[in-house]
């Protein structure tokens, strides 16, 4: 079953580009709700977000690769803290205790 991913409209690249560099939270969630959803699966890389560049008219399309998977959801967990979203840092937890467990 296919999963609606997420999309932003932004005026151009240096704009995704500057919400990634800040931690928009936006791109953190389309990140980590790709992962959550594929864990178990086989896929490699999973469609996470579409961005449409507004000024450039140019559609980018944003995969999480499996093997990032643990990176990801660690890099992102300190965004999940600090808007006190605890019920998803659980989930994150969880996750990567999945992810370690299946390494091994």
């Amino acid at each position: 079953m296919a999963t609606k991913m997420e999309s932003f409209d932004v005026n151009n690249s240096e704009e995704f580009e500057s919400m990634i560099e800040h931690g928009d939270i936006r791109v953190a969630q389309a990140l980590v709700e790709t992962i959550l959803k594929n864990l178990k699966g086989r896929k490699r890389h999973i469609p996470a977000m579409s961005v449409f560049l507004k000024d450039e008219e140019l559609i980018l399309d944003v995969t999480v690769d499996r093997e990032d998977f643990a990176y990801v959801l660690e890099t992102n967990l300190p965004k999940y803290e600090a808007h006190e979203l605890y019920e998803k840092c659980a989930e994150i937890v969880k996750a990567l205790e999945f992810l370690k467990k299946k390494k091994k």
